[in-house]
C-alpha cells in the first residue's frame, strides 16, 4: 500500500507558537511511519515551499493555534491548493476562533453562555455600568486568542481598566464576562456527520491559579485533569450534548473540544476549539485514551475524517 505524503504544519506566528511546535513534535513521533511519509512545514517561513510541494502532498495535519492557523487562513490556503486537511474548514474555523461570534451563535442555538459585554478598542469603558450589569468577579479576554492568552479575572471595579488594557494588547475587540464559579469541564467530539462524544474531563488548576490559564495549561504538574469527570450521568450527558450542539452550530468538522463550566445543575459553554492541543498529554488525546483510542489511532481517525470531508466537497 502506497504511503500517504502528510504535510505536518506547526509553529506559525501567533503567541501560541511554542505550544504549536511542541504539539507538532509529539504528533510527528506518534504518526505511523509505515502509513505516512511526513514532511514538516513551519508557516512562519515555509508557506512558499508548501505551495510549491502541493502537487505531491496527499494530506495536511494542521497543528497550529491562534490567529493565522486556527482561524481559517491556513485552511483557505490549503483549499486553494487542493490539499485535504483535518478538522474544520474556513467557515467553522473562523466562527469558533472569534469568541464573540461563537457566543452569538451559541445563544441563537439555545446553548447557555455566561452573560457578557463586548468592547472594541477606542470605546469608552464605564466600569460602574459593567459591574452593575454583570456583577463581580468578571472575566476579561481577547476575542481572537487561545490558550487563555491576555485573560484576567477581575475581583474589584478598580482592577477592570488594567485587565481591559491587558486584553487589548492581543486584540482590537475583547469580551467581559460574568465569572461563573463552578467545575471546569471540557468535552471533545469526533466525527463529521455522526458525532462521537468522548469522556468529559474535569480540570482542576492548582491552588495558586484562579483559572486554567496559560501557565496552568502548559506547566507539567500545575493542573489536575480527571477523566472521566467526577460528575453524575445526567450532567455528563448534558455536557456531551452541549459539546455536540456547539460543534454543529459552528459548522465544525472532524473534531472539536468545547470548554464549559458546571454550576450546580447548569452547564455554561465558554468556547469551542477547532484545533485542540495535540500533545500526547493534551486534553483531547487524554479523552480519546480514556475511550480506548491511542494517540496514533486518533491521528489516523482524524486523517480519515479529513479525507472523507474533502472527497465529499464539504469544505
Amino acid at each position: 500500500m502506497k504511503k500517504l505524503c502528510v504535510a505536518l504544519l506547526s509553529g506559525g506566528v501567533s503567541s501560541e507558537r511554542e505550544v504549536s511546535l511542541n504539539g507538532g513534535n509529539q504528533v510527528y513521533d506518534a504518526l505511523d511511519k509505515e502509513k505516512y511519509t511526513i514532511v514538516r512545514y513551519d508557516p512562519k517561513t515555509d508557506l512558499a515551499r508548501l505551495a510549491a510541494d502541493a502537487d505531491r502532498i496527499d494530506f495536511a495535519l494542521i497543528i497550529l493555534h491562534g490567529p493565522f492557523g486556527e482561524d481559517g487562513t491556513v485552511q483557505g490556503m490549503l483549499d486553494l491548493l487542493g490539499v485535504p486537511y483535518q478538522g474544520s474548514g474556513v467557515t467553522g474555523s473562523a466562527l469558533a476562533m472569534n469568541k464573540l461570534t461563537a457566543k452569538q451563535i451559541y445563544e441563537r442555538s439555545g446553548i447557555p453562555v455566561p452573560p457578557y459585554i463586548a468592547i472594541r478598542k477606542g470605546d469608552p469603558l464605564d466600569s460602574e455600568t459593567v459591574v452593575k450589569r454583570l456583577s463581580l468577579p468578571l472575566v476579561v479576554k481577547p476575542v481572537n486568542c487561545g490558550s487563555s492568552v491576555g485573560m484576567s479575572i477581575v475581583r474589584s471595579k478598580e482592577d477592570l481598566p488594567a485587565a481591559v488594557e491587558k486584553a487589548f494588547l492581543h486584540d482590537t475587540c475583547i469580551l467581559i464576562e460574568a465569572y461563573i464559579k463552578g467545575v471546569e469541564l471540557t468535552g471533545s467530539v469526533i466525527g463529521n456527520d455522526t458525532l462521537e462524544a468522548l469522556p468529559i474531563i474535569e480540570i482542576i488548576p492548582d491552588k495558586h491559579h484562579e483559572f486554567f490559564d496559560y501557565e496552568a495549561k502548559y506547566t507539567p504538574g500545575l493542573t489536575q485533569e480527571i477523566c472521566p469527570a467526577r460528575i453524575d450521568d445526567a450532567m455528563t450527558e448534558k455536557a456531551q450534548t452541549y459539546a455536540k450542539l456547539a460543534h454543529r452550530a459552528l459548522f465544525c468538522r472532524g473534531y472539536s473540544r468545547t470548554d464549559m463550566i458546571l454550576a450546580g445543575k447548569d452547564v455554561f459553554v465558554l468556547e469551542t476549539n477547532t484545533i485542540p492541543g495535540m500533545a500526547s498529554t493534551s486534553l483531547l488525546p487524554l479523552a480519546a485514551k480514556t475511550a480506548g483510542i491511542s494517540f496514533t489511532k486518533l491521528l489516523d481517525r482524524l486523517i480519515e475524517l479529513g479525507l472523507e470531508a474533502h472527497q465529499r466537497g464539504e469544505r
